[in-house]
């Protein structure tokens, strides 16, 4: 198991590192040099790669091995990152996106490998949960590492040096993998593994209206499809905005670097990682019934904050523990999100498991994606305080639909204890 974790927790760290570098590292980078809100928001649209991995998500399940499909895809970002040395962000601003937008491409394509190597590798309630955590853990550990200590890096050694470090970290990933033990299961394999018993795939391949039919006749799925886009709106645009109204009023960009791209993200992974921990031991709707309260309130608590412009210290200390305790609800949400994911995934065939998942984790970027995109513009147009408003309603009718699903729909015990196909 403790094979399985590094594995799964090495893969999901460096796929975050594209994430932090867009969502921490960029906006700062952005605000400072005088860009709009709006702007900011549409950089968004560098993470379309995600939303489209579910086209050829049948494509990665099918053909080749994990294997193969991680190590060139870890291969390709180590390339695109010494490529990338060469780029000076002051006068090569498109190339920095394109960078972006390659880095996010390929970072899709092997989360659809390891995403898939996943369902196969983690049996049971304890895998399950504890593997989850590396999954999430692992992905913000990557986030921060970029978000917040390679920004120290460019102050220090600038931004070609921090690319070159990069090349490296994506390099010795490549090498672990190709030597990776856990992969030499047969069951991981693609279908030159057992091609007499995938012999089907192919006419499915051919005929994609199949597969997805398949895809939406799993148990819990329509619900699941739902829930994904929508729990994490509000949270996201209170996230994607608040560091952006202290950076207007109440801190450096260093201090904002260090308190929301270190601190607070240090706040979600420890939520992350006691959510795969609380998951050995109590009920998960039970779990998500009272964090999806307890995230309202929060929200609530810092849109009050809004109303205060003139910088203090206590107003500092309070934006600080705003952030952390939001962070660290947002992790031990997303945790129990990815378990819930996987569990509905699990109940489908083992030959569309990879893209049945693989369409759950799109549509949860895709709800993300589309809304952080558009927040920038909200507070633009209405101002924070009616934004965050907003943001609060979404959060508290989120509350109510896991609340309600915890009673009467897929959240109900008896289903969640339902043995995988």
């Amino acid at each position: 198991m403790n094979d399985k974790l590094v594995f799964l927790g090495l893969l999901y760290f460096v796929q975050g590192i594209p994430y932090g570098l867009q969502s921490s590292l960029l906006p700062v980078y952005l605000r400072g040099a005088g860009h709009s809100l709006t702007r900011i928001g549409f950089t968004k649209i560098l993470y379309f790669p995600w939303v489209l991995k579910v086209l050829w998500a049948p494509f990665v399940d099918r053909v080749g091995t994990k294997r193969r499909w991680l190590v060139g895809t870890v291969s390709g970002l180590a390339l695109t990152c010494l490529s990338s040395a060469l780029l000076a962000p002051e006068a090569h601003i498109w190339g920095v996106a394109g960078t972006l937008l390659v880095m996010n491409s390929l970072a899709s394509v092997q989360d659809i490998a390891v995403d898939g190597a996943a369902v196969g590798l983690l049996k049971g309630r304890g895998e399950l949960g504890l593997g989850n955590t590396a999954q999430v853990v692992g992905y913000k550990a990557g986030s921060v590492f970029a978000g917040g200590g390679l920004l120290a890096v460019i102050d220090v050694a600038g931004w070609s040096w921090m690319f070159m470090l990069l090349t490296f970290v994506y390099a010795g990933v490549a090498l672990f993998v190709w030597g990776a033990p856990v992969l030499d299961d047969e069951s991981l394999r693609g279908t030159q593994a057992d091609g007499s018993r995938r012999g089907g795939q192919a006419t499915d391949a051919m005929r994609p209206w199949r597969v997805w039919r398949k895809m939406l006749a799993v148990p819990g799925t329509p619900w699941t499809v739902l829930y994904v886009l929508t729990y994490k709106l509000g949270e996201q645009g209170a996230v994607t905005m608040f560091p952006l109204f202290l950076l207007d009023h109440h801190m450096t960009a260093r201090e904002l670097g260090f308190w929301n791209g270190v601190i607070a993200m240090g706040f979600s992974i420890c939520g992350s990682s006691l959510g795969g921990v609380l998951l050995a031991q109590f009920s998960i709707g039970a779990m998500m019934r009272r964090v999806f309260v307890l995230r309202t309130v929060s929200m609530v608590f810092q849109s009050s904050l809004l109303t205060i412009l003139e910088p203090s210290p206590l107003m500092k200390g309070m934006a600080i523990l705003s952030m952390s305790v939001q962070h660290f609800l947002g992790g031990l949400i997303t945790t129990l999100t990815f378990t819930t994911m996987m569990h509905c995934t699990q109940r489908a065939e083992e030959s569309i498991q990879a893209t049945h998942y693989s369409f759950l984790a799109t549509l949860e970027v895709l709800g993300k994606l589309t809304f952080s995109a558009l927040a920038g513009g909200m507070v633009d147009w209405f101002g924070f305080q009616v934004a965050f408003l907003f943001f609060l309603t979404l959060s508290a009718g989120t509350a109510l639909h896991v609340w309600t699903a915890t009673y009467t729909g897929a959240l109900r015990e008896n289903q969640l204890k339902e043995q995988p196909k």
